[in-house]
């Protein structure tokens, strides 16, 4: 006969067990064992060390080629402002490029009139990562400062995200392993090897701010980069020994 057990705690998070047939060669006289499954976080918290900057500059003009010439001389200044500011060329990289009409709508829902093109709208935009955030506030007003009139936000970045995310790894098998047994002790069985280990979640970071700024923006740019949260859940599967 085939054993299927269902474990359940009440209002226990992130706890989920299963006792299921297992997945592996038996013998045909041979009841497959029941199994306990859940899953583990592990979370831990670090502070960035670089960031990264999304501006670029807007400008408007009766043609496109007016449009595009002033554009094009405003985010040159501001690269230039950048590599001045110690921003490395490899770090400075063009995000997006736009060309739009600017249209005029007939008032009072004139439909005998159709919507005229009255000028344009040039858009470049720059990704800039600092590597020195104790530079980020200085290299925010000089971005601005010298033409830069869209800051459509920031990028906290943890530069050892990946080595930091093996040390959750290890929480969250040891949080899958705590829980096991609450639920191994309250069943009154006993865990037996684990039968298969898979991560469902990764690096989880705090979602960023949009901030705009415009041209007349202070001479300071007040600038905190707080923690990000770097998070890993595992599920885990052991056997119940009979």
């Amino acid at each position: 006969m085939h054993l299927t057990v269902i474990l359940r705690a009440g209002l226990v998070a992130g706890a989920i067990v299963t006792a299921a047939l297992m997945a592996r060669p038996v013998h045909a006289d041979e009841a497959p064992r029941p199994t306990l499954s859940l899953t583990g976080t592990g979370e831990i918290l670090a502070r960035p060390d670089m960031a990264l900057i999304h501006s670029g500059v807007v400008t408007e003009a009766e043609t496109a080629r007016a449009a595009l010439d002033a554009n094009n001389e405003a985010i040159a200044a501001v690269i230039a402002a950048m590599k001045e500011a110690d921003i490395e060329a490899r770090d400075i990289q063009t995000s997006g490029f736009s060309v739009q009409p600017r249209y005029h709508y007939p008032k009072n829902g004139d439909d005998a009139e159709s919507p005229k093109i009255v000028g344009y709208s040039v858009t470049n935009s720059v990704a800039v990562k600092v590597r020195d955030l104790d530079t980020l506030g200085g290299v925010l007003d000089k971005a601005v400062t010298v033409g830069a009139n869209r800051i459509n936000g920031i990028d906290f970045i943890v530069s050892d995200a990946d080595k930091r995310l093996d040390e959750a790894r290890g929480l969250a098998i040891a949080d899958a392993t705590r829980k096991a047994r609450i639920y191994a002790d309250a069943a009154s069985v006993e865990l037996s090897r684990i039968q298969s280990i898979a991560e469902a979640g990764g690096f989880a970071p705090a979602p960023r701010k949009a901030m705009m700024m415009r041209a007349e923006a202070a001479p300071a740019v007040p600038v905190e980069a707080g923690e990000q949260s770097l998070s890993v859940t595992v599920s885990v599967t052991w056997e119940i020994k009979e």
